[in-house]
């Protein structure tokens, strides 16, 4: 598939040699090294196996992570449609919590578990845009929230609805609504239709699409579904041991991947006209090698000797 037009030439964010550690007793590599860019109204895909380093390198682009993980090195980059390039990683308390769901947004892993069981969704939609714009009309907040639901294919009646009262994909939908109500240019989805079924997947990854294309912001989608990307991404990212071992458009990496992981993770699902016995002679035979401790058998450094 390709990009919203012209948008894949002109970068919205550079992630450059980023590393994120975090500290126990063995401190634990979680991501590596990373560089990574991310064009205006592409679709980048991010995969890898479970505790692969995805979710870590999300949470350390927009800042959220907590101890004991630290960013060690790197720069994150947001490049402004006015401009203007911002430093995510030197924003202050105050300015980052403007940047975040006004340029940046996140759609959290088990997200439709995330709403507020005991307020109504109109609340919940008003509560995040009055938090950003505290000047907006009532008028403002109700057409504006009734605008993000029609465009994720929810019906405005559901405003009233409190989140028990909707399905699975229904409250998936009402938090991509909710990423989407300040109009950020890069919305991050951590795994968004995990514990859906496969037709209400299909249904949300084609919103997805079309809104991507309709309102030209980009996306970072992760998940461990390397098919699934390879139908909806313009490029894929694959991950190993907190390390981006291989970046590639859709197309290149399944005409022929180079890194002989994700030559596995193709082969690891099965055709649907091959034999069962090719399947599992081709699938995943060997576990992932453990991340790296930096600091394994010996004492941590103290705060003084890193400084």
């Amino acid at each position: 598939m390709t990009t919203a037009t012209g948008a894949a030439l002109r970068p919205v964010l550079t992630v450059e040699d980023l590393t994120v550690v975090y500290e126990s007793e063995e401190p634990v590599t979680a991501v590596k090294n990373a560089d990574l860019t991310l064009h205006r109204g592409e679709i980048l895909g991010l995969a890898g196996e479970s505790g692969c380093g995805k979710t870590t390198l999300a949470y350390a682009v927009n800042r959220l992570h907590r101890p004991p993980a630290r960013i060690a090195s790197g720069r994150i980059t947001f490049h402004d449609k006015s401009g203007e390039d911002i430093d995510i990683l030197a924003l202050e308390d105050k300015e980052l919590r403007a940047f975040r769901w006004n340029k940046l947004s996140m759609v959290f892993q088990g997200a439709m578990n995330a709403l507020n069981p005991v307020t109504t969704v109109r609340a919940q939609l008003r509560d995040t845009l009055l938090a950003h714009r505290p000047g907006m009309s009532r008028k403002d907040v109700r057409e504006r929230s009734e605008d993000v639901l029609r465009r994720v294919g929810v019906d405005t009646r559901r405003l009233t609805s409190y989140p028990h009262e909707l399905s699975g994909g229904m409250r998936q939908r009402v938090m991509i609504a909710m990423a989407m109500l300040l109009e950020p240019q890069i919305m991050i989805m951590d795994e968004p239709t995990t514990a859906l079924d496969v037709v209400v997947q299909r249904d949300i990854l084609r919103e997805i699409v079309r809104l991507r294309d309709e309102l030209d912001f980009a996306v970072v989608f992760i998940t461990h579904d390397l098919p699934l990307l390879l139908e909806i991404s313009d490029r894929i990212a694959v991950m190993l041991a907190g390390e981006i071992v291989e970046l590639e458009s859709a197309q290149r990496l399944y005409r022929g991947a180079a890194h002989p992981y994700t030559r596995r993770l193709l082969g690891s699902f099965p055709s649907l006209s091959g034999s069962r016995g090719a399947f599992i002679r081709t699938g995943v035979d060997e576990t992932a090698p453990p991340l790296p401790r930096p600091y394994a058998g010996q004492r941590p450094p103290t705060t003084e000797e890193r400084a």
